[in-house]
């Protein structure tokens, strides 16, 4: 997969790229990425990629022509590419766009900064607006990593295990069940029985109702929109949680 990053600050993301699992995967071939200097393509001495907005107000605004001639060069080496503003008033962010977005061969991510870029570059250039969730970032070089490193992790054959990206938090709308390694006693604090019996249907029912419980505390919202399997509902009954899960997502049977 490729992933073209447009940014006036390419440098944020140099160290990022060069790490873990991100890099084995360039190094493997698996992703491409390529940084684009916005400043490249502005027109004056200065280099200037921003400028006040009309009507006047406060900040500025990313211009229309460097980031244009930014998107026109890499078209016309991929006319599939697919352009996404990072932005705070875009779509929020989740894994099922992340699962969208690995299906795509070519990403090119804007990173936006300041009061936002020239509404006509929006209208006329950009496939889709991302936004991480409701709070503000100095720019979309953060969010641009967060995309490139969610997609990543889901393409085949980049994770070291092939179940890792299927069982991940996020997966199904469950948080993930509480994890345990080494030592079998921490500060006094065992491991659950159920995680040493054995017993693999014994450790998957645990691990089922441990994640329905941590998301019934932490993320009742998830469960609403869950669907459970007919042995899962046998599961939460013998165990006294479906009525509390009943409680969150109305539509259950």
């Amino acid at each position: 997969m490729i992933f073209d990053i447009l940014t006036i600050f390419p440098e944020l993301l140099n160290s990022p790229l060069d790490e873990s699992i991100l890099r084995r995967a360039r190094d493997k071939g698996q992703i491409t990425v390529n940084l684009t200097d916005i400043r490249d393509y502005a027109f004056d001495r200065h280099q200037t990629t921003d400028d006040r907005p009309f009507g006047g107000g406060e900040g500025m605004v990313m211009k229309a022509e460097p980031l244009a001639l930014a998107v026109e060069k890499i078209k016309n080496r991929d006319p599939e590419g697919k352009v996404i503003l990072l932005s705070p008033q875009g779509f929020k962010y989740d894994q099922t766009t992340a699962r969208r977005l690995s299906q795509e061969s070519h990403l090119i991510l804007v990173c936006g900064r300041y009061e936002g870029v020239d509404e006509r570059f929006r209208e006329g250039y950009v496939d889709e607006e991302i936004s991480l969730g409701d709070f503000i970032l100095t720019g979309g070089e953060l969010a641009a990593m967060v995309v490139i490193d969610s997609v990543t992790r889901l393409l085949p054959g980049v994770l070291g295990c092939s179940d890792s990206a299927e069982k991940d938090t996020f997966s199904r709308n469950l948080l993930k069940h509480p994890q345990y390694t080494r030592p079998r006693v921490f500060n006094g604090s065992g491991v659950p029985a159920e995680l040493l019996s054995g017993n693999h249907e014994l450790i998957a029912d645990y691990r089922f109702l441990a994640s329905v419980k941590r998301t019934l505390k932490q993320r009742p919202d998830l469960v609403k929109k869950e669907k459970f399997s007919s042995n899962e509902l046998k599961v939460l009954r013998r165990h006294g949680l479906y009525d509390d899960v009943i409680r969150n997502q109305k539509d259950i049977r």
